[in-house]
């Protein structure tokens, strides 16, 4: 005879408060909409008060939708917006996205009327060329406190920048946040799969703390997958078989031997740079035959210099910083280094935006077949000169910096939108300048953080630990397959922005991760965070949030659990959040990992409490696939969430054999055990489930045996 213990959950109805979530049922109730002023024209009454020239309907470039509004004024003119009196009491922020055209360099201000006022001026740092910019800013920065008769909004060319012409798309004024804010996850639309390069760090040539007990520990910590070397520009300097900088004259601390101690102890792979401004291929070649024929490395990615489209980096070529040379010359470093080793994968710097980065040359256009355009940008010109010599790269390689020297928090919050345009923007022109020959062609982002100029407070802020989370999450959205944060160390820095109007308590600025030996600032925490939210065998999901200051992103987890996280980014309100799992039965108990406020604050007051500045770790109770929870200011809040545990049921026996059916979830593994005494269990079977049932058959004649499912983590 057979018997059957069936695992169950009960699960609580009610409240729990554990680690600032609150944990609930909660009625739906949805919020008011964004009061839209133009989506390729204007909306809601407004009306174009505008002085100098205009158009409402341009048609290139667009942020979305078929128009734009363009300006192509003198100083002091302006894109101005009438409306009849409005009070913005129901709405928070000014929502917009700008594009600098194709020079760039422009300095706007912003300022509203009501009745017979004006506000005071809020002036834009000068606007990116061939970008579209996020910008979404709180109505109180804007001197709009109090205000009821709001009627006028103006965007006005100033006189100290550019006079070229730009772009505004999609504004709108945001709507308060909905109570409770509503969080949704769809374990059936399933984005991509987890890519362990998501997980990288540069490291630099002069660390001098790098070959240390302390860095490997931090890697460790981290989860590392992947480390870059030798680091950004000074790649375009230095020589790898001596560790010297520009003509041999100056060794760096750290060598490339120190590399390899770190990263084959971390396990971790490798992404090496090699010098195209003062290098050659055949030291190139002879770096990968050193790494990989010699050492046995088996390094396998390499990028031909860093940002050679740049003014700033080194390039001693006749014609420095000119897309034709660099390709013909990349041609050839590709030969050399794929004839050291043909496994590895060799990638190139390229930018978005088809006229960015021409740096004065015109002698080699790029005709783009779809378009009937003529181009002269670097990219462009870079993808179409390979072809013509027959050569594809791997990987074409990215860097994001959202800001330079002017840094606001809500802007760089908002910031990390930009990844899914500028994954299509290169997409398209892969396709357009190298066709079919591109259809394998990765894309790769080897450098991103907030500000790429001198750093200031924010670099070291809580508000940049938050970024680095937000970035790294929509960037799984996308088709880039990797994320490499500058960086591990980079040094201290007071030369750029310390406006009190930022958040942050630090006296200095820092890329790094870790200040010094090992000074852990936001970023390393949150980074370390992001480790447990995906992993290479994990699915990205589909998530969404309707309120912008509240950012949700969902995976699946290889064993079938559900990883939610959930990014606060306001500074001073917690949010009410309603969280639908859709068709994912949730077990009961979850684990929750958070870093926020109440951790950066135990860092500046220095407390003794064990553990109190790292990540915070509570098992909270969750109630059902719809539930609520609070999310503290500035946070960043990760639910790991295993599946209900399945049924056990006895099928009807045929031919002396019984059947144990199993009910669970897609996506889960299950395990089928058993015991004759019920204290000690063997695993029988394992299945990953891909429908809802699983059969297993046993013989009648079996002695006395207790039988059970359970999820398998």
């Amino acid at each position: 005879m057979m018997h059957f213990s069936i695992r169950q959950i009960t699960r609580p109805l009610g409240r729990l408060l554990l680690g600032g979530l609150i944990f609930g049922t909660m009625p739906k109730v949805w919020a008011q909409t964004n009061f839209s002023i133009y989506s390729d024209q204007l909306d809601n009454g407004f009306q174009d008060w505008s002085w100098g020239t205009h158009n409402f309907s341009s048609a290139a470039p667009v942020h979305s939708g078929n128009a734009a509004i363009s300006f192509n004024g003198s100083a002091w003119q302006a894109i101005s917006i009438w409306h009849a009196d409005l009070n913005p009491g129901s709405f928070t922020n000014l929502n917009f996205w700008i594009n600098g055209g194709s020079a760039g360099g422009q300095i706007v201000q912003i300022y509203f009327e009501y009745g017979t006022n004006s506000t005071p001026a809020y002036q834009l740092p000068p606007l990116a060329a061939n970008t579209w910019q996020h910008y979404f800013i709180p109505f109180v920065q804007l001197g709009l406190s109090g205000v009821t008769n709001l009627n006028r909004l103006t965007f006005q060319l100033t006189s100290g920048g550019a006079t070229g012409p730009f772009y505004l798309d999609d504004l709108n004024y945001t709507a308060i946040p909905p109570s409770p804010v509503h969080l949704t996850v769809d374990v059936n639309q399933r984005l991509r799969l987890a890519d362990a390069r998501w997980f990288g760090l540069n490291t630099a040539v002069w660390d001098s703390y790098f070959d240390t007990p302390a860095t490997a520990t931090a890697v460790a910590e981290l989860g590392t997958r992947i480390l870059r070397f030798p680091g950004g520009s000074l790649s375009d300097e230095y020589h790898w078989a001596t560790g010297k900088s520009l003509n041999n004259t100056w060794a760096w601390g750290t060598s490339f031997a120190n590399f390899i101690h770190i990263a084959t102890n971390a396990s971790s792979q490798a992404i090496i740079t090699v010098n195209y401004g003062s290098g050659s291929a055949a030291e190139a070649a002879a770096w990968v035959r050193h790494a990989n024929l010699t050492n046995h490395l088996a390094f396998k990615y390499w990028e031909v210099g860093n940002e050679n489209y740049g003014t700033w980096e080194t390039d001693t070529n006749a014609l420095a910083h000119d897309a034709y040379t660099y390709a013909v010359r990349a041609a050839n470093y590709i030969a050399q280094m794929k004839a050291a080793d043909a496994s590895i994968k060799i990638g190139v710097p390229v930018t978005t935006g088809e006229n960015s980065s021409i740096n004065g040359y015109t002698n080699h256009p790029a005709y783009n077949a779809r378009t009937g355009e003529t181009n002269y940008g670097w990219t462009p010109v870079l993808l179409t000169t390979l072809k013509s010599l027959g050569v594809t790269p791997d990987f074409l390689v990215y860097h994001f910096y959202p800001e330079y020297q002017s840094d606001n928090d809500q802007n760089l919050l908002q910031a990390s939108a930009n990844w899914a345009n500028d994954a299509a923007d290169l997409r398209q022109q892969i396709s357009d300048y190298l066709g079919k020959a591109g259809t394998n062609v990765e894309l790769l982002c080897t450098e991103n953080n907030a500000d790429a100029g001198s750093q200031g407070r924010q670099s070291t802020s809580l508000v940049n630990g938050l970024y680095l989370a937000d970035s790294l999450a929509q960037l799984m959205k996308t088709e880039f397959n990797s994320f490499i944060w500058w960086d591990l160390r980079n040094g201290s820095d007071t030369g750029g922005d310390f406006n009190a109007a930022l958040y942050g308590w630090r006296t200095n600025g820092d890329l790094g991760i870790i200040g010094g030996s090992n000074t852990c600032y936001p970023t390393f925490y949150t980074f370390k965070l992001m480790q447990f939210f995906a992993q290479p065998g994990d699915t990205i999901l589909a998530a969404g949030s309707d309120y912008s200051l509240l950012s949700a992103f969902a995976s699946r987890k290889a064993d079938g659990a559900l990883a939610v996280l959930v990014i606060n980014k306001d500074n001073a309100t917690t949010f009410t959040a309603q969280l639908n799992l859709g068709s994912f039965q949730p077990g009961t108990n979850a684990l929750m990992r958070s870093f926020g406020i109440a951790q950066d604050e135990a860092t500046r007051t220095q407390s003794v409490v064990a553990g109190a500045q790292d990540l915070a770790t509570n098992n909270v109770l969750i109630a059902g696939n719809v539930f609520s929870a609070a999310f503290p200011p500035y946070s960043v809040t990760l639910l790991t969430i295993p599946p209900a545990s399945p049924a056990l049921e006895v099928q009807i026996p045929v031919s002396g054999k019984c059947v144990l059916q199993v009910s669970g979830q897609p996506g889960a593994s299950y395990v089928l055990q058993r015991s004759t005494d019920l204290q000690t269990w063997s695993s029988i079977a394992t299945n990953q489930f891909t429908g809802n049932t699983w059969n297993f058959t046993n013989d009648l004649a079996a002695p006395q045996i207790f039988w059970r499912a359970a999820w398998l983590p």
